[in-house]
């Protein structure tokens, strides 16, 4: 997916912080985006199941307080984050 056909759809907001996503599928979409991995790429390195990371980004669920916070701090400091998973 070209960043004209990312950007062409009004959920995603690549501009604006996390923080201020205007949606649970603009948050995933823009912080997976901004790591240029592909879905596949993106779940396995941040333990996020396939499924639910496609549901997501497609507005077919909606994310708990939770993920969403993580998706913050993995958009924040995706290395740190990294690290962290390899040492379970």
């Amino acid at each position: 997916m070209t960043r004209s056909q990312i950007t062409a759809d009004m959920a995603v907001d690549d501009q604006a912080d996390p923080g201020h996503a205007r949606s649970a599928r603009a948050l995933v979409q823009g912080v997976r985006w901004r790591s240029g991995l592909s879905q596949d790429e993106f779940a396995r390195a941040f333990g996020i199941p396939l499924a639910q990371l496609a549901a997501l980004e497609l507005g077919q669920a909606r994310s708990d307080a939770a993920l969403a916070a993580y998706l913050r701090v993995i958009d924040h400091a995706p290395e740190v984050v990294r690290e962290a998973l390899e040492r379970f």
